[in-house]
């Protein structure tokens, strides 16, 4: 790693830190009162989109709460997908069937279902994941483990990108290096919001 790489991913430790504890202090019962209109924002993305399939993932506590909108998916006969975390650090997937692990693995909340490939992904018509904060340039600062930039890079034909979070974590810009992906847009409370991916 470049020192220029090294100061990026200090930066980013600083920011996620910052960001992570004003999660913590708001805390979930905050989430949890503006979970409608996730839910509302992210079935109008899906709608607009004409999607069928789609990756997402199970929220933490303090995150945008993405349940309800799963419950919709279901019932719209919308197939989604849901990352699995392997142990080479890149991720499987596996459709929502409503249940998931008791316990997270490194955090993440994981679907029960049979695993699917990484090729699963070829069938996405638009991929919803997590972020600590975006920039407005499309830059996405995530949760430092590189999983989704991983997932992303390694996609011959990525389908649209949008990210999920709160209102305050749409920010002027975040620090990114390289191999950091881009998003296409954000979902929020107060609704959507396209990005120029950088």
């Amino acid at each position: 790693m470049s020192e220029d790489e090294s100061a990026i991913e200090d930066a980013k430790r600083i920011l996620r830190r910052q960001l992570r504890t004003q999660r913590a202090e708001r805390g979930p019962e905050w989430a949890a009162e503006r979970a409608a209109a996730v839910a509302a924002t992210l079935q109008e993305l899906v709608i607009a989109h004409g999607a069928r399939t789609i990756s997402a993932y199970l929220s933490t506590p303090d995150e945008p709460d993405t349940r309800r909108f799963l419950t919709w998916a279901a019932g719209q006969g919308i197939r989604v997908l849901l990352p699995v975390i392997r142990e080479d650090g890149l991720l499987d997937w596996a459709e929502y069937d409503g249940t998931e692990t008791v316990e997270a693995t490194l955090g993440m909340p994981e679907p029960t279902g049979d695993t699917l490939p990484p090729t699963a992904l070829d069938e996405v018509d638009l991929m919803l994941i997590p972020a600590t904060a975006i920039g407005r340039d499309g830059s996405r600062l995530g949760g430092g483990r590189g999983f989704f930039d991983k997932t992303i890079a390694a996609m011959a034909e990525c389908p649209p990108v949008y990210a999920v979070i709160h209102d305050e974590e749409l920010l002027d810009s975040v620090p990114h290096a390289g191999y950091d992906q881009p998003v296409d847009g954000v979902v929020t409370p107060s609704g959507i919001i396209h990005l120029p991916r950088s």
